[in-house]
């Protein structure tokens, strides 16, 4: 059974900003303690584009047509995704948890499964797809608790 036990690292990410919590107390009351909080700048796509969309002309067929303008915002979270999963690297390796429950947007906790050194996933006692960073602490307490205990 994975429970959140005293000192458990729990982190709730989304993409551009992560929260750093442990727990205080004990899986049956738990209490999550802010550590630390990492978030980046990350404005919406529309905001990012730098030029009009190119175009290209056909070589067969007269006309031309669009091409898309690369996506920033999408790039920064995968970046964001890669910065956390180092930095999870480095606090396992400086013993700062030994145990981690992951809280992400779905698509997060995809890339961060992706991009986790060993050393991290052997740690991870449970992942939560669901975004939670704009929740009241109290709330993803609760939350946390019941997705672990319904995971059993």
């Amino acid at each position: 059974m994975n429970t959140l036990e005293t000192d458990t690292l729990v982190v709730v990410a989304d993409g551009e900003k992560a929260l750093f919590l442990r727990n205080l107390t004990d899986h049956e009351d738990p209490n999550l303690d802010v550590r630390d909080v990492d978030a980046q700048d990350n404005p919406q796509r529309q905001e990012q584009a730098a030029n009009r969309r190119g175009r290209v002309q056909e070589s067969a067929n007269p006309g031309s047509h669009a091409y898309s303008d690369s996506d920033w915002h999408e790039l920064a979270k995968e970046r964001f995704a890669d910065d956390l999963a180092e930095k999870l690297y480095e606090k396992a390796h400086a013993h700062e948890f030994e145990k981690l429950v992951l809280v992400a947007a779905p698509k997060i906790l995809g890339e961060l499964r992706d991009k986790m050194h060993v050393e991290v996933r052997d740690k991870v006692i449970g992942e939560i797809d669901k975004t939670l960073t704009n929740h009241p602490i109290g709330d993803i307490e609760k939350i946390v608790k019941r997705e672990l205990d319904a995971a059993v």
